[in-house]
Protein backbone atom coordinates (compact mmCIF):
# COMPACT_ATOMS: atom_id res chain seq x y z
CA UNK A 1 0.00 0.00 0.00
CA UNK A 2 2.77 2.05 0.84
CA UNK A 3 4.44 1.52 -2.68
CA UNK A 4 1.14 1.90 -4.54
CA UNK A 5 0.71 5.20 -2.60
CA UNK A 6 4.69 6.08 -3.90
CA UNK A 7 3.57 5.65 -7.40
CA UNK A 8 0.28 7.32 -7.33
CA UNK A 9 -1.39 3.61 -8.05
CA UNK A 10 -4.56 2.67 -6.83
CA UNK A 11 -4.43 -0.40 -4.69
CA UNK A 12 -7.47 -3.36 -4.60
CA UNK A 13 -7.59 -5.74 -1.76
CA UNK A 14 -10.15 -9.31 -3.07
CA UNK A 15 -10.81 -9.46 0.57
CA UNK A 16 -10.31 -13.53 1.77
CA UNK A 17 -12.41 -15.22 4.75
CA UNK A 18 -10.30 -15.00 7.73
CA UNK A 19 -10.12 -18.43 8.08
CA UNK A 20 -10.03 -19.00 12.05
CA UNK A 21 -13.25 -16.88 12.11
CA UNK A 22 -13.27 -13.01 13.14
CA UNK A 23 -15.38 -13.49 16.51
CA UNK A 24 -12.63 -11.22 18.36
CA UNK A 25 -8.90 -10.30 18.84
CA UNK A 26 -6.72 -11.07 21.46
CA UNK A 27 -2.84 -11.10 22.30
CA UNK A 28 -0.56 -8.41 22.83
CA UNK A 29 -0.24 -5.17 20.69
CA UNK A 30 2.40 -4.27 18.86
CA UNK A 31 4.17 -1.12 20.26
CA UNK A 32 5.78 0.69 17.04
CA UNK A 33 9.27 0.90 18.51
CA UNK A 34 9.22 -3.43 18.22
CA UNK A 35 8.26 -3.07 14.36
CA UNK A 36 9.73 -5.32 11.84
CA UNK A 37 8.39 -6.97 8.49
CA UNK A 38 6.95 -9.34 10.79
CA UNK A 39 4.71 -6.56 12.01
CA UNK A 40 4.73 -3.37 10.75
CA UNK A 41 1.65 -1.73 12.72
CA UNK A 42 -0.01 -1.24 15.77
CA UNK A 43 -2.75 -4.40 15.52
CA UNK A 44 -3.74 -7.44 18.56
CA UNK A 45 -1.38 -10.39 17.81
CA UNK A 46 -4.77 -12.28 16.29
CA UNK A 47 -6.52 -9.03 15.09
CA UNK A 48 -9.81 -11.54 14.07
CA UNK A 49 -10.55 -8.92 10.99
CA UNK A 50 -10.46 -9.81 6.89
CA UNK A 51 -7.76 -8.19 4.92
CA UNK A 52 -10.19 -5.89 3.42
CA UNK A 53 -10.65 -4.59 7.05
CA UNK A 54 -7.13 -4.35 7.71
CA UNK A 55 -6.34 -2.75 4.39
CA UNK A 56 -8.96 0.18 5.70
CA UNK A 57 -7.70 0.00 9.50
CA UNK A 58 -3.98 0.70 8.09
CA UNK A 59 -4.97 3.43 5.56
CA UNK A 60 -6.79 5.32 7.49
CA UNK A 61 -4.73 4.93 10.66
CA UNK A 62 -1.13 3.96 9.81
CA UNK A 63 -0.57 5.19 6.32
CA UNK A 64 -1.10 8.99 6.71
CA UNK A 65 1.40 9.30 9.73
CA UNK A 66 4.21 7.58 6.58
CA UNK A 67 5.75 9.50 4.04
CA UNK A 68 3.59 8.07 1.17
CA UNK A 69 0.83 9.06 2.80
CA UNK A 70 -2.52 6.86 2.20
CA UNK A 71 -3.24 5.05 -0.86
CA UNK A 72 -6.64 5.28 -3.06
CA UNK A 73 -7.85 2.01 -1.88
CA UNK A 74 -10.61 -0.43 -3.41
CA UNK A 75 -11.73 -3.45 -1.51
CA UNK A 76 -13.89 -5.91 -2.89
CA UNK A 77 -15.94 -7.29 -0.02
CA UNK A 78 -16.67 -10.66 0.22
CA UNK A 79 -20.65 -11.93 -0.02
CA UNK A 80 -22.16 -15.07 2.13
CA UNK A 81 -19.35 -15.05 4.76
CA UNK A 82 -20.09 -14.20 8.46
CA UNK A 83 -17.22 -13.13 11.41
CA UNK A 84 -18.09 -17.07 13.45
CA UNK A 85 -17.66 -18.89 10.42
CA UNK A 86 -14.88 -20.95 10.58
CA UNK A 87 -13.12 -21.79 7.24
CA UNK A 88 -13.97 -25.71 6.95
CA UNK A 89 -18.09 -24.51 6.60
CA UNK A 90 -16.95 -22.08 3.87
CA UNK A 91 -17.25 -25.22 1.19
CA UNK A 92 -13.82 -23.39 0.27
CA UNK A 93 -10.36 -25.66 -0.54
CA UNK A 94 -7.96 -24.93 2.08
CA UNK A 95 -4.88 -23.69 0.46
CA UNK A 96 -1.59 -23.06 1.66
CA UNK A 97 -0.72 -19.62 2.73
CA UNK A 98 2.16 -21.02 3.59
CA UNK A 99 4.44 -24.10 3.01
CA UNK A 100 4.11 -24.44 6.92
CA UNK A 101 0.40 -23.62 7.58
CA UNK A 102 -0.66 -27.28 5.65
CA UNK A 103 -4.06 -27.43 7.65
CA UNK A 104 -6.75 -25.34 9.33
CA UNK A 105 -6.06 -27.05 12.47
CA UNK A 106 -2.52 -25.47 12.10
CA UNK A 107 -4.15 -22.45 11.82
CA UNK A 108 -6.14 -22.47 15.03
CA UNK A 109 -3.04 -22.84 17.03
CA UNK A 110 -0.29 -20.70 14.95
CA UNK A 111 -1.37 -17.56 16.54
CA UNK A 112 0.77 -18.68 19.61
CA UNK A 113 2.76 -22.06 18.81
CA UNK A 114 4.70 -19.61 16.21
CA UNK A 115 6.62 -17.61 19.66
CA UNK A 116 8.49 -20.36 19.36
CA UNK A 117 10.40 -18.70 16.43
CA UNK A 118 11.44 -16.77 19.48
CA UNK A 119 13.35 -19.77 21.17
CA UNK A 120 15.90 -22.56 20.95
CA UNK A 121 12.79 -24.74 19.97
CA UNK A 122 11.98 -26.78 17.06
CA UNK A 123 8.64 -25.41 15.76
CA UNK A 124 8.03 -28.51 14.02
CA UNK A 125 9.21 -27.41 10.64
CA UNK A 126 10.76 -29.97 9.01
CA UNK A 127 7.63 -32.44 9.92
CA UNK A 128 4.21 -33.24 8.35
CA UNK A 129 2.79 -30.99 11.82
CA UNK A 130 4.52 -27.25 11.82
CA UNK A 131 3.44 -25.16 14.41
CA UNK A 132 1.77 -28.17 16.26
CA UNK A 133 5.13 -30.20 16.97
CA UNK A 134 7.18 -28.50 19.04
CA UNK A 135 9.93 -29.65 21.14
CA UNK A 136 14.07 -29.87 21.58
CA UNK A 137 16.53 -32.47 22.35
CA UNK A 138 16.29 -31.58 25.86
CA UNK A 139 12.50 -32.24 26.24
CA UNK A 140 10.95 -34.91 28.23
CA UNK A 141 7.09 -36.57 29.22
CA UNK A 142 6.99 -33.55 31.72
CA UNK A 143 5.94 -31.66 29.52
CA UNK A 144 3.02 -32.90 28.16
CA UNK A 145 1.85 -34.26 31.56
CA UNK A 146 1.51 -30.16 32.68
CA UNK A 147 0.23 -28.91 29.87
CA UNK A 148 -2.79 -31.41 29.89
CA UNK A 149 -3.00 -31.01 33.44
CA UNK A 150 -3.91 -27.09 33.04
CA UNK A 151 -7.07 -28.24 31.09
CA UNK A 152 -6.54 -25.74 28.42
CA UNK A 153 -9.87 -25.25 26.54
CA UNK A 154 -10.15 -26.48 22.98
CA UNK A 155 -6.77 -28.25 23.48
CA UNK A 156 -5.07 -31.71 23.91
CA UNK A 157 -1.43 -32.20 24.24
CA UNK A 158 0.24 -35.61 23.70
CA UNK A 159 3.46 -36.47 24.22
CA UNK A 160 5.88 -37.00 21.15
CA UNK A 161 9.46 -37.37 19.72
CA UNK A 162 10.42 -36.14 15.90
CA UNK A 163 13.17 -35.74 13.81
CA UNK A 164 12.96 -32.70 11.70
CA UNK A 165 14.30 -33.13 8.26
CA UNK A 166 15.15 -29.70 8.05
CA UNK A 167 15.24 -26.57 9.72
CA UNK A 168 15.77 -26.03 13.75
CA UNK A 169 17.36 -29.40 15.05
CA UNK A 170 17.81 -31.12 11.51
CA UNK A 171 18.52 -34.67 12.03
CA UNK A 172 18.02 -34.49 15.88
CA UNK A 173 15.59 -36.57 17.99
CA UNK A 174 13.43 -34.21 19.92
CA UNK A 175 11.07 -34.56 22.58
CA UNK A 176 8.12 -32.42 23.20
CA UNK A 177 4.12 -32.12 22.42
CA UNK A 178 1.92 -32.26 19.36
CA UNK A 179 -0.89 -30.00 20.12
CA UNK A 180 -4.45 -30.69 18.95
CA UNK A 181 -7.52 -28.86 18.63
CA UNK A 182 -10.36 -30.26 20.16
CA UNK A 183 -13.03 -27.43 20.02
CA UNK A 184 -12.39 -24.93 17.81
CA UNK A 185 -14.36 -22.14 19.23
CA UNK A 186 -12.98 -22.35 22.84
CA UNK A 187 -9.00 -21.80 21.30
CA UNK A 188 -7.33 -19.03 22.60
CA UNK A 189 -4.42 -19.35 20.87
CA UNK A 190 -2.58 -16.73 22.35
CA UNK A 191 -3.07 -17.67 26.06
CA UNK A 192 -2.22 -21.20 24.52
CA UNK A 193 1.42 -19.60 23.39
CA UNK A 194 1.79 -18.24 26.79
CA UNK A 195 1.35 -20.90 28.76
CA UNK A 196 3.60 -23.18 26.67
CA UNK A 197 6.11 -20.89 27.14
CA UNK A 198 5.30 -20.67 30.85
CA UNK A 199 5.49 -24.56 31.64
CA UNK A 200 8.71 -24.38 29.46
CA UNK A 201 10.69 -22.01 31.22
CA UNK A 202 9.46 -23.55 34.98
CA UNK A 203 10.38 -27.22 33.62
CA UNK A 204 13.36 -26.92 31.86
CA UNK A 205 15.32 -23.51 33.11
CA UNK A 206 18.73 -24.47 32.01
CA UNK A 207 18.22 -25.69 28.90
CA UNK A 208 15.34 -23.29 27.45
CA UNK A 209 16.46 -20.04 26.07
CA UNK A 210 15.52 -17.12 24.05
CA UNK A 211 16.75 -16.76 20.34
CA UNK A 212 19.19 -13.48 20.58
CA UNK A 213 19.27 -12.29 16.79
CA UNK A 214 21.78 -9.77 18.11
CA UNK A 215 24.91 -9.35 19.63
CA UNK A 216 25.77 -10.48 23.53
CA UNK A 217 27.06 -7.15 23.53
CA UNK A 218 23.60 -5.66 22.41
CA UNK A 219 21.10 -8.53 22.18
CA UNK A 220 17.31 -8.35 20.26
CA UNK A 221 15.34 -10.59 21.64
CA UNK A 222 13.41 -12.14 18.63
CA UNK A 223 10.48 -12.82 20.97
CA UNK A 224 10.16 -9.09 21.88
CA UNK A 225 9.53 -8.57 18.29
CA UNK A 226 7.09 -10.97 17.86
CA UNK A 227 5.20 -10.36 20.91
CA UNK A 228 5.30 -6.55 19.89
CA UNK A 229 7.69 -5.65 23.09
CA UNK A 230 9.27 -6.88 25.68
CA UNK A 231 6.84 -7.69 28.20
CA UNK A 232 6.26 -11.13 27.57
CA UNK A 233 9.89 -12.32 27.85
CA UNK A 234 10.04 -10.40 30.91
CA UNK A 235 6.94 -11.54 32.87
CA UNK A 236 8.29 -15.17 31.49
CA UNK A 237 11.59 -15.09 33.09
CA UNK A 238 10.11 -13.37 36.09
CA UNK A 239 8.18 -16.72 36.79
CA UNK A 240 4.94 -15.02 36.23
CA UNK A 241 1.64 -16.82 35.48
CA UNK A 242 -0.26 -17.26 32.61
CA UNK A 243 -3.55 -15.28 33.78
CA UNK A 244 -0.77 -12.17 35.29
CA UNK A 245 1.30 -12.28 31.58
CA UNK A 246 -2.17 -11.99 29.34
CA UNK A 247 -3.59 -9.77 32.02
CA UNK A 248 -0.21 -7.19 31.22
CA UNK A 249 -2.19 -6.48 27.63
CA UNK A 250 -5.63 -6.19 28.58
CA UNK A 251 -5.57 -2.05 28.37
CA UNK A 252 -3.68 -2.06 24.87
CA UNK A 253 -6.02 -4.62 23.79
CA UNK A 254 -9.58 -2.75 25.28
CA UNK A 255 -8.32 0.27 22.79
CA UNK A 256 -7.27 -1.46 19.80
CA UNK A 257 -10.79 -3.10 20.02
CA UNK A 258 -12.25 0.04 19.95
CA UNK A 259 -10.12 0.88 16.92
CA UNK A 260 -10.83 -2.29 15.24
CA UNK A 261 -14.48 -1.94 15.65
CA UNK A 262 -14.73 1.44 13.31
CA UNK A 263 -13.62 -0.58 10.28
CA UNK A 264 -15.56 -3.95 11.35
CA UNK A 265 -17.66 -4.94 7.51
CA UNK A 266 -19.43 -8.29 8.01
Amino acid sequence: MEAAALAGKRFVVLDRPNPITGRRATGPVLHPEYATFVGRAPIAQQHGMTVGELAELFNAEFLPERPSGPVELSVQWLRGWRRELSYDRTGLPWVLPSPNLPSLETAYVYPGSCLFSGTNLSQGRGTTRPFQLVGAPFIDHRWAAELTARRLPGLAFREAYFTPTFSTYQGKNCGGVDINVTDQAKVDAVALGIALLVTLKSLYPRDFAWLNSGTDAKPQWWIDHLTGSDRVRLAVDAGDDVDAIVAGWQDDLARFNGLRRRFLHY
